[in-house]
């Protein structure tokens, strides 16, 4: 048996998708909101999202310095366009049926609250663990 048998792929626990209603505005025959379904994203994913949505910014005062600046509302779209396995986003007739031409616009048109909104924003940050911080994490973990 290898050292590391624990560490193999066949060890590791499956994240399942989770299902989330994120506006009221769109409802099934009974009135109930309809569900989104959402996948988790991987760590490689969450990365490329992050860098697409991240420029470098000039600090004040030291001319050739710059920092990282995160567009932190590009980056919470990116996370639910690339989370959502139900309905499809790139779909062009669901798209048409709003006129809009993204995947992310589709989303600010479906859930057009802004409310709304900021909860399914909240959400998917927890849904995939980005809610909470290194601390707090290891504080749970000893309990």
């Amino acid at each position: 048996m290898s050292k590391f048998s624990r560490f193999m792929k066949g060890n590791k626990v499956k994240k399942n998708n989770e299902k989330y209603a994120a506006t009221e505005s769109l409802t099934d025959d009974s009135g109930k909101p309809l569900e989104w379904e959402f996948r988790h994203i991987t760590s490689k994913e969450n990365e490329n999202i992050k860098d697409s949505c991240t420029m470098e910014v000039q600090i004040k005062g030291k001319p050739n310095m710059f920092r990282p600046r995160v567009n932190t509302a590009k980056y919470i779209i990116g996370l639910i366009v690339n989370s959502t396995v139900f309905p499809d986003l790139y779909d062009k007739e669901l798209q048409d049926s709003y006129g809009v031409m993204t995947p992310e616009d589709l989303v600010y048109a479906m859930v057009d609250d802004a409310g709304e909104y900021q909860r399914l924003s909240a959400w998917i940050q927890k849904f995939h663990g980005l809610d909470r911080g290194l601390d707090e994490k290891v504080k749970e973990a000893k309990n």
